[in-house]
């Protein structure tokens, strides 16, 4: 794999955080790196499809109309 080096700027607490999951998963901060801008470039691309609740297939027509409805009483125990 062919790579460009560059220089990111990181608040120190964003670097301390890099470095538990880099040290956590056992993989370089730099492959971390690597692999966010990626993710952020491909969900950011023109043309990139939006990921949201309601890009589920349910079936039903109605849901954003009914959504206060539906999740009445959601998080309350019963």
């Amino acid at each position: 794999m062919a790579v460009t080096k560059t220089t990111v700027y990181l608040t120190p607490a964003d670097y301390r955080r890099l470095k538990a999951l880099a040290r956590a998963s056992g993989r370089p901060t730099a492959a971390l790196v690597r692999e966010a801008v990626a993710e952020y470039a491909q969900r950011h691309s023109p043309g990139a499809r939006a990921r949201s609740v309601g890009a589920g297939r349910s079936g039903r027509g109605d849901v954003a109309e009914r959504a206060e409805e539906l999740l009445r009483g959601l998080g309350r125990r019963r």
